[in-house]
Parts: C-alpha cells; structure tokens; sequence
C-alpha cells in the first residue's frame, strides 16, 4: 500500500489555472466515485480550495497510476502543458504535507483557521460518497487533530485569520478604511458569512445577497441587511465595497451589467471565489478597483510567527509518528495473529497428552482446552505487544519475523 497525492496551489499557479481544475462540492463527489473505480486506488480523497485542488489516493504499491491523468480525464482537459504547475508526492513526504497543510502552515495567509475545515469536509465528503478507506480516514482525522492542537497551542494559530481580514488589513495600509462604508457580499456561503461578519465587525453598513430559490429560514450574519441576489445590480450605486464569494461556475458581476449604471467613485470590488465570480474587465474601467485572491499574498512570515514554527513543527512531527505507528502496526497485526494462533496450538499439542490422561468428565476437559487456548492467546499478545511498546520500531519488526521463523520450521 502507498500514498500519493498531486495538487496545484497559489505557490505554484495563477488564479485562472487553479481555476480550471477546481471542483464544486457536487463534482468533488462524482470525481471520486470515478476515481475510485481506476484499477489499483483502494481510496480517494478531493480538497479543492480557493488556493488549491489536491487529489489524494492510497493505492496498491505496484500500480502504475498518473493521477495528472486522471484529473485530467475527470475534467476534460486534453493538455500536458498545464502539468508543470502541479507538485506530485508520495508517501512521508505526502504525509508530511498533509499535517502541515491542516496546521494551516502552507496557506496563503499563516496560520488560517478554514484550511483545517475544508481538510475535515474533504474527508466527510469522501465518507458520503464511499471513496475513502482506513488508510486515508486514519490519515487525515490525525492531521486534523495536529491542526487543532496546533491551533490550540501555538500563538500565532490564535485568533481568525482568513483572506477577508487580510484584506481589510491590506486596504488599511492603503488608506482605506471599512468604517461606515456601503457593503455589499454575494453570496451567503461560509466564506461569504465570514466577509459579512467581519465587514460587519470594521463598522461597515453590510448587506448580503440571498437567492429567491432557498426555502425555509436563510442565516445571515448578526447586524447585516438581506436583498436578493437578483437585486444586486439595483443596490451597486450604493455601495463602496462589493465582496463576492460564491461557488457559481458563471460571474456574478460582468461587465455588460454595469452599462447604464452610476457607481460611487472608488469603487472597490473584491473577488474571493475560484473560479472567478467577477469578470476581469470590471478592473480596467475607470473608478474601480479590483482585487483577487491573488492580490493578496503573504511574501514572507513575519518574525512573530517564525518563531513558533518549531513548536508547530514538534506537533506535526509528533502526530506524524502516531500515524506510522498505527500504519505500521496495521499491517504487522495480521502477522501478530498468526504467530498467536500458531503458539496456542503448540501448546495444545504439548498438554495434550496430559489433558487425556487426567480423569474428568469429557464436558470438563473441553472446557479447560477452551480455558487454556483463551489465556495462551492472551499471554502471547501480551508478551508480543509489549515487546512493541519497549522496542524500537526496526528491533521490533526483527523480533516479529523471528517468531514467524520459528514456526516455518
């Protein structure tokens, strides 16, 4: 068994080639009940983000599997070029990635807080559509528990940060302030709520787009006012700032919209959906800004947060050996029963003799056979797994395959 992976994020392509290989809940759903049906994948796991779309698979270790291929295929897309842009990994070095990814330590912004949602919906979404397995549900509910504890224990995992704060804290070192201006979101997803809120939370006027198609009660973001989304276009002259952040696979904001319609000078528009909610173009007519998940990168960590790096990293690492441990330990178990039914039956045959001489009801003898063969079984597991809990891995492994030689002969 091994693990691999193949993924393209914001360290490696532009927004529109991620864009091109992003999935929707509902097509990350039926992708993996393709890919699960590729011979050789024994489990599959899709992440796609607004910075990234990973596919993950434990797969038998002989198979010759191209997952660019496969992505491919499920996409599409007829096009080797675009294959430069993706990073492939296998095994540790997958692992190793997949813990600090959910630790929020390879994001865009350091230390986000919804990477680790989205690693723990990608796993609950493979679970409802039955693509994944022991291997991959093991893996990544431990790099979601490194993630939490990380959150938990180093400073720099404090607090909310996400895209939207970033923002707002690059347009204050523009001068602009959030502050009793005119918001619009569209869309009313987590992210959405999240820009609404915390718009909302800057002492901006924030009002959030619903579709008309919804039934029953639609939450929105304590303190914002609710339109339409067919609406929109009619409030725009209002607003200051716009946020979209929709899954839609179309614009929600096009240039031809905007024809006939007055804006505030200055109008910012900010774009965090993937693919793209608004139409490029908008950023080239004249009052207007337009920003893109892109247009807000972190160049470098700040000091602060370098130097908790190594206390995340000793998490990361510990969780990691966890999970060997357990990998290691699943395939070895089977050999551990083995040896035990083996050890079991050589002692019956050594008591044997003694059991046939001894005089008692035949009901009798074959109970204590039954008690014998029960506490035999436990004695060996116990000598065998204490011998794992005391030993190093390696040693360990050695004195299994000892054990397995003395009953070869």
């Amino acid at each position: 068994m091994s693990i691999s992976m193949i993924g393209v994020d914001h360290s490696k392509a532009p927004l529109d080639i991620r864009a091109l290989f992003a999935f929707s809940k509902k097509n990350a759903g039926e992708a993996m009940e393709k890919l699960k049906e590729e011979e050789g994948i024994n489990g599959c796991i899709i992440l796609s983000t607004c910075n990234r779309l990973e596919i993950w698979v434990s797969r038998e270790e002989d198979a010759e599997i191209s997952l660019y291929d496969c992505l491919c295929r499920l996409k599409g897309i007829r096009d080797a070029s675009y294959e430069p842009y993706f990073i492939k990994r296998e095994d540790r070095e997958a692992v190793e990635h997949l813990f600090y990814l959910a630790s929020g330590l390879k994001s865009q912004i350091m230390g986000e807080d919804q990477i680790l949602t989205q690693v723990k919906d990608a796993l609950s979404l493979a679970r409802e559509h039955y693509t994944t397995d022991s291997v991959l549900e093991v893996l990544f509910r431990m790099a979601v528990t490194a993630g939490k504890k990380i959150k938990t224990e180093v400073p720099f995992a404090h607090g909310n940060p996400s895209v939207i704060h970033k923002a707002i804290q690059f347009l204050e070192e523009q001068g602009y302030s959030v502050r009793n201006k005119v918001c619009l979101v569209i869309g009313n997803g987590e992210m959405g709520k999240v820009a609404a809120q915390t718009l909302r939370e800057c002492g901006g006027d924030v009002t959030v787009t619903i579709r008309q198609y919804r039934s029953g009660v639609v939450n929105i973001p304590v303190g914002c006012k609710r339109i339409n989304y067919g609406e929109r276009m009619e409030y725009l002259p209002e607003c200051d700032l716009v946020v979209s952040a929709t899954a839609s696979p179309n614009y929600t904001l096009r240039e031809e919209l905007f024809e006939g319609i007055v804006c505030k000078e200055n109008l910012v528009l900010i774009d965090l959906a993937v693919p793209r909610d608004i139409e490029p173009a908008l950023g080239e007519k004249e009052g207007i800004t337009l920003y893109d998940m892109d247009s807000f990168r972190m160049p470098e960590a700040p000091k602060e947060l370098e130097e908790n790096l190594e206390a995340a990293g000793a998490i990361v690492r510990e969780q990691m050996d966890e999970f060997y441990l357990w990998l290691d330990g699943r395939d070895v178990i089977p050999r551990i029963q083995e040896i035990r039914q083996e050890a079991v039956h050589d002692l019956n045959l050594r008591i044997a003799k003694i059991l046939k001489n001894t005089p008692m009801e035949s009901s009798d003898r074959e109970k204590l056979e039954r008690a014998v063969d029960t506490a035999a079984g436990k004695v060996v597991n116990k000598l065998i797994f204490g011998l794992r809990d005391s030993l190093n891995q390696e040693v360990f492994l050695e004195c299994v395959a000892g054990l397995e030689r003395i009953y070869e002969e």
